[in-house]
């Protein structure tokens, strides 16, 4: 979804992963970051089940955590095990390119859930289902946002509800390679964004007013936040409603990005007059550019940032208040330890699951790590 590979690139072991890394091998490079001396904390992974390319995951009711697999499937994670499916767009959706089942998320109450994929013609398209006593009711199903994507790749998708109860959606900036259509920097268009809409609010769905370019007829109402390459996988500190944000670079650089949960929005992350840190292509510095709190470049195994959380659980008491994330070609668990949108420290967890392409966060604020070719681990203590 996000991914660039060298010639000597991990391949997939099944034929969907295979076809989805051989997909990518145009759009990353390999990349590492210094380790911490020491693992932040012992935990291991837990592996809890296997799915069909498990790609995205949201806290469900009663406990549970809801698995979406990128052909279009939904399935129910709970302590015995992963249930059939409960939902089935395969037919609605495609997996060539970047493109699938890319994200999942309920609101507050679980009275919705929200789905975000691409369709058969490759738009992204944001659908929600009511449930009811904690069931899907498939013919409430109803479209709330679609965007056209000119390219099969850096679709982004990833979706979450914030703090306030709004739903925030991650667009790529449409593909290809270095932006060429400059969608990044244009407040024109949705992709290279994070959006915040209400989608209760309104028929589709409304804006809600503390917007930061409502009101300014150069640019969209929805967006939040831009300046994204690929924002793959974001969310929020649950304990501080921060958010932070893994953007997948082009060539050189791997970039996470925060924002306080007081922000009022309209950060510019920079891209695609920058690369990280680093002018993109002979670009200058935006005077408003939001820079990562973190960076790494691809000298060495990685090649495309993998978002996670900020651990909020109880079972590692050593890991609270650190972000966790990852790199789909190297598989290592990071960790961030930081103050005040600094970072004061950066380590590893000694632990790898393979092609990392995203984290779950259950109800109780314990994370799960989804790997492409199929394993779903719990990060334990040791």
């Amino acid at each position: 979804m996000k991914f660039r590979t060298r010639s000597s690139a991990i391949i997939g072991t099944i034929s969907l992963a295979a076809s989805l890394v051989a997909s990518l091998v145009l759009t990353t490079a390999y990349a590492d970051e210094p380790r911490g001396p020491r693992p932040a904390a012992a935990v291991a992974l837990t592996q809890v089940a296997t799915a069909q390319n498990p790609i995205a995951g949201t806290a469900g009711p009663r406990g549970t955590v809801w698995i979406a697999e990128r052909a279009g499937t939904v399935r129910v994670l709970t302590d015995q095990g992963l249930s059939k499916p409960v939902l089935d767009i395969s037919a609605e959706t495609t997996t060539d390119g970047e493109r699938g089942l890319l994200g999942v998320a309920f609101d507050k109450k679980f009275a919705h859930l929200y789905l975000s994929y691409t369709d058969l013609q490759g738009t992204s398209t944001i659908d929600e289902i009511a449930l009811r006593h904690g069931r899907l009711q498939p013919h409430t199903r109803r479209t709330v946002l679609t965007q056209t994507q000119p390219y099969n790749n850096h679709n982004g998708g990833d979706i979450k509800i914030g703090p306030d109860g709004y739903l925030y959606i991650a667009f790529g900036d449409g593909g290809a390679g270095g932006d060429p259509h400059g969608n990044g920097q244009n407040l024109d268009t949705l992709l290279g964004k994070i959006l915040r809409i209400d989608p209760t609010g309104g028929e589709p769905y409304a804006i809600p007013k503390g917007n930061p370019f409502v009101g300014d007829p150069t640019a969209k109402d929805e967006i939040w936040a831009y300046g994204l390459r690929n924002p793959w996988r974001f969310s929020f500190d649950s304990g501080t409603g921060d958010m932070l944000i893994g953007d997948v670079g082009q060539s050189d650089w791997e970039e996470i990005d925060w924002a306080s949960g007081k922000s009022g929005g309209g950060e510019n992350y920079g891209w695609s007059s920058m690369e990280g840190t680093h002018p993109f292509r002979g670009g200058t510095e935006p005077a408003n550019h939001t820079r990562p709190v973190h960076e790494y470049d691809r000298t060495g195994l990685g090649c495309s940032v993998t978002g996670g959380y900020v651990y909020r659980g109880d079972a590692i008491p050593a890991l609270k208040g650190q972000y966790l994330y990852s790199d789909y070609c190297d598989g290592t668990v990071r960790t961030l330890k930081m103050k005040n949108g600094k970072v004061t420290g950066q380590s590893d967890l000694g632990v790898t699951n393979g092609e990392v392409i995203s984290f779950v966060q259950d109800g109780d604020g314990e994370l799960y790590v989804l790997a492409i070719g199929g394993a779903i681990s719990r990060i334990d203590p040791a």
